[in-house]
């Protein structure tokens, strides 16, 4: 995080908790989660989903543990991703028999870095404490963490009606919306005095709340906040698909994290049709990305377009960039340390393009309608190339690749900046 954002931006204190080597919490930098859709008892399929989310820069997955098929595979799936040196931590969803899972298959509780257990459906009647305390108790065993991850969906029907008959007797001063949320905040925040009430480590402990709407998200995850120090997960629920999912969670997870609350986010899209499932770690990293939170890969700015910029070269050349180094990344970070921090400019003309350029490392302001068809190309903030032709966009690619060599690659000069020659 750069020193401005460290001067405006204060994380809230929570209790750290080590999910299977990554801290969660602790004012570490928010963890991106995700989680696969494949049926868990299918070994090949998850193994090969949850590879393409790790790979794409999930920090944490979570996978399904609803039958014993699926708890007996999930040991297998462990091993084989352990195989393919992915060490990424899993997650095991349960619901309803949780307990039952977990005491019946001590493989899986073993492999799993964590359980997720939701109080609104781990049990019900006078079953409801005892089987929550079954899985909080295999939790302590096997030195696990545990995320009690309340879901407006499920909610606890007999603490609702309690307290919608309590605000009924004091003259409805709530709303009915004001004690879903309410409900919520308490649901989650009792269930983690039991839990430490049965010996589970308060930093063994992370709480969600999960709602569907951008404001009960932000007045749960603040009331939240105000009442615990306990890790929290972020999240909008059955937010939908494609810009409806994206905006939403966005808009709801960035005025959350900008008051420092969340130690760890999914951005919960519903995939489109045969649609990539790593699409939602994209959209979680660039969210805390272009909040200034963290850094994942390097930023490509580019002009929208407008009249003037009638060619579709530098809308091409601006999609091919950041496509080409989205893919890169995974050797890249090994090979250049440092690269994700890098600021490519691809401008369509001559109004905004040279000044956008260079603010950029590297940028480049293509000729736009009317404009001398020539290209100047900025480094460090120095005009170094003119670049003419039928091939600037490849040319632009190439010295793109150059300079990350350059400055990424140990070859920088004393001063730390790639060293140019000024052309024309």
């Amino acid at each position: 995080m750069s020193s401005y954002y460290s001067e405006v931006f204060q994380r809230r204190h929570s209790v750290p908790v080590d999910v299977g080597g990554v801290t969660v919490g602790g004012g570490t930098p928010v963890v991106v989660q995700s989680m696969t859709n494949t049926d868990t008892a299918d070994i090949d399929a998850t193994v090969a989903q949850v590879a393409a989310l790790s790979k794409a820069g999930s920090e944490i997955v979570r996978i399904t543990v609803d039958r014993d098929e699926a708890a007996a595979a999930v040991p297998k799936i462990r091993e084989r991703l352990e195989r393919l040196g992915l060490d990424v931590p899993l997650v095991g969803d349960f619901h309803y028999i949780g307990h039952t899972l977990l005491a019946d298959h001590p493989a899986c509780a073993e492999a799993l870095a964590k359980y997720r257990i939701n109080p609104g459906n781990v049990g019900f009647g006078n079953k409801k404490d005892r089987q929550f305390t079954q899985i909080i108790e295999t939790a302590i065993r096997f030195d696990k963490p545990v995320r009690i991850g309340v879901n407006w969906g499920s909610l606890d029907q007999v603490l609702l009606t309690h307290l919608m008959d309590q605000n009924q007797q004091k003259g409805g001063v709530l709303s009915a919306q004001e004690v879903l949320q309410e409900a919520i905040v308490q649901s989650a925040l009792m269930s983690a005095d039991l839990a430490e009430q049965i010996g589970l480590a308060r930093e063994r402990i992370i709480l969600s709340a999960k709602v569907s709407q951008v404001q009960d998200l932000i007045a749960v995850y603040t009331e939240l906040a105000r009442r615990s120090d306990h890790a929290l997960h972020l999240g909008l629920t059955e937010a939908g698909m494609g810009t409806k999912g994206i905006v939403a969670s966005s808009a709801a997870l960035a005025i959350v994290m900008q008051q420092g609350i969340g130690d760890t986010i999914r951005i919960s899209l519903t995939p489109e049709p045969g649609g990539d499932r790593t699409r939602e770690v994209q959209v979680a990293q660039e969210l805390l990305q272009v909040m200034g939170f963290r850094q994942f890969v390097p930023i490509v700015a580019a002009c929208p377009g407008c009249g003037r910029t009638t060619s579709t070269v530098f809308q091409e050349l601006a999609q091919k960039i950041q496509d080409d180094l989205r893919r890169n990344m995974p050797v890249w970070r090994e090979k250049y340390p440092g690269v994700e921090s890098l600021n490519v400019a691809v401008m369509g003309c001559i109004v905004n393009g040279p000044g956008e350029s260079k603010h950029a490392d590297i940028g480049i302001s293509l000729p736009g309608t009317g404009e001398t068809p020539a290209a100047p190309v900025f480094v460090d903030g120095r005009k170094a190339h003119t670049l003419r032709g039928d091939n600037i966009a490849g040319e632009f690619e190439r010295l793109v690749a150059d300079y990350i060599e350059n400055r990424f690659g140990n070859h920088q000069s004393d001063d730390g900046e790639m060293a140019v020659e000024t052309v024309s």
